[in-house]
């Protein structure tokens, strides 16, 4: 399988359909094994893992309005 100059592969039709996973839907892990290996593995539903970033972004509080802001941003 072709490996891209950004890292990405094609996961096979035939893959997809037989593990169920459905484009810009679904959630998949990388897992190795104790000898090494790697395996593709779907994320099962509610365990999907949240980045860092959209977990701030939701805990976030709103201090400033949007007037505010904006005033920093002018002379």
């Amino acid at each position: 399988m072709h490996v891209t100059r950004k890292g990405q592969v094609t996961i096979p039709q035939k893959v997809r359909e037989s593990m169920g996973i459905i484009p810009a839907e679904t959630e998949v892990d990388f897992l190795q094994d104790e000898q090494g290996r790697w395996y593709l593995s779907k994320t099962e539903p509610g365990k999907e893992k949240v980045s860092r970033f959209r977990a701030a972004y939701q805990s976030a509080k709103l201090i400033m309005s949007t007037d505010e802001i904006m005033a920093l941003t002018r002379d």
